[in-house]
């Protein structure tokens, strides 16, 4: 009975951990395993580009901005299905290295760290190796591009370590730089 249970929790759990809407979206420097069953010619890495791109065999470019790796499989079997009579197409992340933030300033460890899609500001701090003695950590900002503009959003790590104000403490995204003045 309690097995049970446990196994109903954690189902639910699983199903709250990963909406599916927000499965992981590919991002440039991203390292995909692609393999199609019974075509060896047709295994093999690849690097999705800069431009968010990678080529394939019989696929050219394949554009690998803001899709996942279902939508990535989709297109890559469609592509192939010209060639190849229903293709099945397997695609994985085999390193997630796009994922980039940027710690600067009064911090013991600056730097950029390749996290998962699911870090926030103090969990990038902690992951510089906290602050220096000589920071204003009331005065953070997190520097984030969206397309050709860029905005300052502001964070006050008093409130947060007292527990208040904790919508400050989102979630980073790709590219983002904390500045810890």
């Amino acid at each position: 009975m309690i097995s049970s249970i446990l196994a109903i929790s954690f189902a639910a759990y699983a199903q709250e951990a990963v909406p599916p809407d927000q499965s992981y979206k590919v991002l440039p420097g991203d390292l995909l395993q692609i393999s199609v069953w019974r075509e060896e010619d047709l295994q093999g890495e690849v690097l999705v580009r800069p431009d968010g791109a990678f080529s394939f065999p019989l696929c050219g470019d394949v554009s690998a901005r803001n899709k996942s790796v279902i939508d990535l499989q989709d297109e890559i079997t469609k592509r192939l299905s010209r060639y190849i009579s229903d293709p099945v197409v397997t695609v994985t992340v085999s390193q997630v290295l796009g994922n980039k933030v940027y710690v600067i300033g009064q911090v013991n460890r600056p730097g950029v760290f390749v996290v998962n899609p699911q870090v926030d500001v103090l969990q990038a701090l902690s992951m510089a190796g906290g602050t220096t003695p000589f920071a204003n950590l009331n005065d953070i900002k997190i520097m984030r591009r969206t397309g050709n503009t860029q905005q300052a959003l502001s964070f006050r790590y008093d409130e947060v370590s007292k527990g208040k104000n904790l919508t400050q403490n989102f979630i980073l995204q790709s590219g983002d730089v904390v500045v810890v003045p």
